[in-house]
């Protein structure tokens, strides 16, 4: 039966994002209809409502988010009515190469979901009938979202839906880089570049991956004091026009083995590349502008063995990787807890998004 429900809408870029009631259809084939409980506001949403990520509008935005079953569609045995489930905003064709290698986050078939359900069609309508396009084949940050099985993925009941929603993106991207991409070994020492609610997911992961030393680096001090909670040992207080490499290097003695970029920035990442010592390994985990550019020196390469990679929703298997990290909180090792640093009724979505611009937040949370 179809669900009227308040969303949370970008129809300008560069403007307020705005809160109107809309119309959510049933579940078609393959398809589910969760009522949410809590949605993450994540930096991607803020990057949608700028241009830095170009998604036709208008979009309901929201792809970190948990709730409950409250409709299914034909054909879906995986799940029933009351189960709990975590959005998952990557497409997940499960035939492909990328699927068939375990690396779904690559899939060949993701741009069928960008702004629609996979099949292409949309189940969100405004007040006047007219249909609204969803952030990633999710469109959560609403009271209620219809999404293809294949973009939920079935969590534990038992565990606090709002803590939940958070492994839909900011901890699964900034835990995943550290586990699934660097492969961080215990004794090594990490340098993270950006310490907001991806960056101390980062600093979290290396801090269970075993690190010996994480040098947590940002331009406010409110974050560095946060990036101590979550396992930094060492803090950076970045300045302009500053060369961080120097003394990344001596408080490394002579490059960390592992840097992660978690800001969206061709020049940090060139940063973190530079901060890197022989055989070290840097991550760009921040998603820049499609006109970026990163530059490193050729040589380095082959004569010191030094990797640039990329990190994509921290290299992650859904139905695998969140319940890992839920079941590292369950076991009191992963903080969620203290990652929520404001909750915010959906009325406050556009103060939320404000917050998230100025650094104010680890993670702002929409409760529904």
């Amino acid at each position: 039966m179809a669900q009227t429900a308040r969303a949370v809408i970008c129809r300008e870029l560069d403007k307020p994002v705005v809160v109107e009631r809309i119309t959510v259809d049933s579940p078609a084939r393959g398809e589910v209809m969760v009522k949410l409980a809590a949605c993450g506001v994540c930096h991607s949403d803020l990057s949608a409502t700028n241009g830095t990520i170009a998604l036709q509008l208008p979009l309901i935005l929201g792809h970190e988010a948990a709730g409950e079953v409250v409709e299914v569609g034909e054909g879906v045995g995986s799940l029933k009515l009351g189960d709990h489930v975590v959005s998952s905003f990557i497409y997940m064709c499960g035939k492909c190469r990328y699927c068939a290698m375990g690396r779904p986050v690559l899939c060949s078939e993701q741009g069928k979901a960008l702004t629609t359900l996979p099949d292409g069609t949309l189940r969100t309508h405004d007040a006047q009938s007219k249909a609204l396009n969803v952030f990633s084949g999710c469109g959560v940050m609403a009271e209620y979202a219809t999404l293809s099985v294949d973009n939920v993925v079935k969590i534990d009941g038992t565990i606090p839906l709002d803590r939940a929603a958070l492994v839909g993106c900011a901890v699964t991207t900034g835990v995943g880089a550290v586990f699934n991409t660097a492969r961080v070994i215990p004794g090594s020492s990490v340098a993270v570049i950006g310490c907001g609610g991806i960056g101390l997911n980062v600093i979290q992961g290396a801090r269970i991956a075993g690190a010996g030393m994480i040098i947590a680096i940002d331009t406010l001090s409110t974050k560095l004091e946060m990036a101590k909670q979550f396992g930094a040992t060492d803090t950076l207080l970045a300045k302009p026009a500053e060369d961080l490499v120097k003394p990344i290097k001596k408080l490394t003695g002579g490059g960390a083995d592992y840097a992660f970029e978690c800001v969206g920035s061709g020049e940090l990442a060139a940063l973190s590349f530079r901060a890197i010592g022989r055989g070290g390994i840097a991550v760009v985990v921040g998603v820049a502008k499609p006109s970026d550019s990163t530059s490193v020196r050729t040589m380095t390469l082959p004569f010191e063995e030094k990797t640039l990679t990329g990190s994509y929703f921290g290299s992650c298997v859904p139905r695998i990787d969140f319940p890992r990290m839920l079941g590292l909180y369950m076991a009191g090792r992963l903080k969620l807890d203290e990652l929520i640093t404001h909750r915010y009724k959906i009325d406050d979505a556009a103060q939320a998004f404000a917050d998230l611009e100025s650094g104010k937040n680890a993670r702002g949370v929409i409760e529904f």
